[in-house]
């Protein structure tokens, strides 16, 4: 299983019509996000139009291609792409991505492997 996040930019003009875009977003497109192999997919939007996206996949590739040859798709995002600032190209082809830097989950199962197999290193701070 793959996370993958990626950010977008909300022209602040069009905020308000992009959460009512959102709610509900229509059936047809949630199914196709489902038939591709995305799950557990949320959007956070922060002030001035910040949106980071999240999701979990088995293959991100297979997941894109798909989404990439699918008519429901690409009718939904030719509909939001004018909200975007700075895209070339469809959003859900196009989007920034970004690179996880910590997993609560993935840093417990670690700390669970016996003591020899794990490498520690000091380091001041803490993840946030």
């Amino acid at each position: 299983m793959t996370r993958v996040a990626f950010q977008l930019q909300v022209r602040p003009e069009l905020l308000d019509e992009y959460l009512t875009r959102h709610s509900p977003v229509r059936s047809d497109m949630l199914a196709e996000i489902a038939a591709a192999g995305r799950r557990n997919y949320s959007l956070f939007l922060g002030q001035g139009g910040t949106l980071i996206g999240v999701y979990e996949t088995d293959d991100d590739a297979a997941a894109q291609a798909y989404l990439a040859a699918s008519p429901v798709a690409a009718r939904w995002e030719a509909e939001m792409s004018r909200f975007f600032v700075g895209l070339d190209g469809r959003p859900d082809q196009a989007a920034t991505p970004l690179t996880e830097v910590f997993h609560l989950e993935d840093q417990l199962a670690a700390a669970d492997e016996p003591a020899a197999s794990v490498t520690t290193t000091t380091t001041e701070g803490s993840a946030s």
